[in-house]
């Protein structure tokens, strides 16, 4: 939900047993209030609802995927404006995991 020009960014950090995958938008972000019921199969904030085409299953669907996989999807507010979106998920034991230096793979 970046305005257009915005940017998307994209974290992973793997630590204590835990990945941690985190997307940010430059967007409006997400109200205090609205944080949990966005997670509701057909929630829509209030104004969204004519300007965006949606049908307001895909955070609901990401979060119950998550939860079976022993995970956890919570929103909160990006640094410097917009909505951060964060997956938190156990490792497995023994898992080997990348690591990426930070702006590696951009064109």
């Amino acid at each position: 939900h970046s305005p257009p020009g915005g940017t998307i960014g994209l974290d992973l950090v793997a630590a204590g047993g835990t990945a941690t995958i985190a997307v940010r938008d430059q967007g409006t972000g997400v109200p205090q209030a609205d944080r949990e019921r966005i997670f509701e199969p057909f929630a829509r904030l209030p104004g969204r609802r004519r300007t965006s085409s949606g049908s307001g299953l895909g955070l609901a669907i990401a979060r119950q995927l998550a939860v079976r996989h022993g995970a956890d999807l919570t929103v909160d507010d990006a640094p410097g404006g917009g909505a951060r979106f964060t997956v938190r998920l156990p490792l497995a034991s023994g898992s080997v995991v990348a690591q990426v230096a930070p702006g590696a793979g951009r064109a």
